[in-house]
């Protein structure tokens, strides 16, 4: 199979609110970023893929406003989902595997603080059944919580263990929103206070993707992507065991996660990372994709704080897959897993494995 590295990663620094920007002034300083770090032009790139939504933005088509900032002359090879950007990553890495173009471009933006959040994702839901009752994304994730709870799977004090876990290793993230000690706050919807919920964000994040050896010309220790695989869960929460994520898991194991790289000797059943980048925006989630993904206490689970730090709806699963190539670029990490989600107590789940050369 044709190698396939992300040999570049930008972000904004997330913030509260971006009044004074617009989506595509948001992104201008990412894409130059981005393209700085290789050295490429526009003209350079084989395939660009986005990944936003038209309910953040209040308009239809609203992606075609983002290629502004992208320079869509001459024309180019781009594409779009509506998802969070790491589902655009996985069209772009599955564009090059055909060998199509040797390097893309992706990137993700959201800006969630014109609007209640809470209720735009709502939109998200079992139209007949559940969204004309309006339970926000909070209180979905509070039942997923309580189900924990109830499970003996975590506790409260936990919960506020992973809260300040995540935001300390923020302090050291440039971009993060929040970081340092956060207050666990009052309860939103019980069992989860503010703490244990992420910040409203608006951000922007972009990655490069090249093949073979046009990848190690891009950058001294590229993060080889060795797998990449995504799944669902039933659309009906009442069908679904919230405790459990089996889609994540089994991404995780599609991805090659639980295989043993070359060289190395052990046992079978967890994955084999230093690193893990995990898109929880609770902290109730991180309970469950910890069990699910099977991490033991030696993996580094978001050092970069995670979505409890910042979380920009849209290019906050990028950012997980971004942070953990980043490591990889710099030599903080060998292998990491990342991980993506959308929908309502992580009902999409994608699991890419990253790996550096030595």
């Amino acid at each position: 199979m044709r190698e396939i590295a992300i040999v570049a990663f930008a972000q904004t620094g997330h913030r509260r609110r971006t009044d004074e920007l617009s989506e595509v002034e948001m992104l201008m300083p990412v894409l130059h970023d981005v393209l700085g770090q290789t050295g490429l032009k526009t003209s350079d790139i084989g395939f660009t893929c986005s990944g936003s939504s038209d309910y953040l933005a209040g308009r239809a088509f609203s992606f075609t406003m983002a290629l502004d900032g992208v320079g869509a002359w001459p024309p180019i090879s781009e594409s779009h989902v509506e998802m969070d950007g790491a589902w655009a990553l996985y069209e772009a890495w599955v564009k090059l595997l055909t060998g199509e173009a040797d390097t893309a471009l992706v990137y993700a933006y959201g800006k969630t603080s014109p609007g209640e959040i809470r209720d735009v994702l709502t939109r998200q839901l079992d139209p007949y059944y559940v969204a004309p009752l309006w339970p926000d994304s909070v209180s979905l994730a509070a039942l997923q919580a309580q189900a924990l709870i109830d499970a003996g799977d975590t506790d409260e004090p936990a919960l506020a263990a992973v809260a300040a876990r995540s935001r300390t290793a923020a302090a050291a993230n440039p971009h993060a929103q929040l970081s340092g000690p956060v207050p666990a706050g009052d309860y939103l919807v019980q069992p989860l206070r503010t703490g244990d919920c992420p910040p409203v964000t608006d951000g922007a994040a972009a990655v490069i993707l090249a093949a073979g050896d046009t990848a190690r010309g891009l950058c001294a220790r590229p993060a080889w992507i060795r797998g990449m695989d995504h799944r669902i869960e039933a659309h009906s929460l009442g069908v679904r065991d919230l405790t459990d994520s089996p889609s994540a898991r089994q991404a995780a194991e599609r991805a090659g996660a639980f295989e043993i790289p070359h060289g190395l000797k052990g046992m079978g059943g967890a994955p084999f990372v230093d690193t893990a980048e995990l898109h929880a925006p609770f902290t109730s989630q991180e309970v469950v994709l910890r069990k699910a993904l099977r991490l033991g206490d030696d993996v580094n689970v978001n050092p970069s704080g995670g979505a409890l730090a910042a979380n920009p709806v849209m290019a906050a699963g990028l950012i997980r897959i971004g942070e953990a190539a980043a490591r990889i670029h710099r030599g903080a990490s060998d292998r990491a897993l990342a991980h993506a989600t959308s929908g309502p107590c992580l009902q999409q789940n994608l699991v890419a494995v990253l790996e550096g050369e030595s």
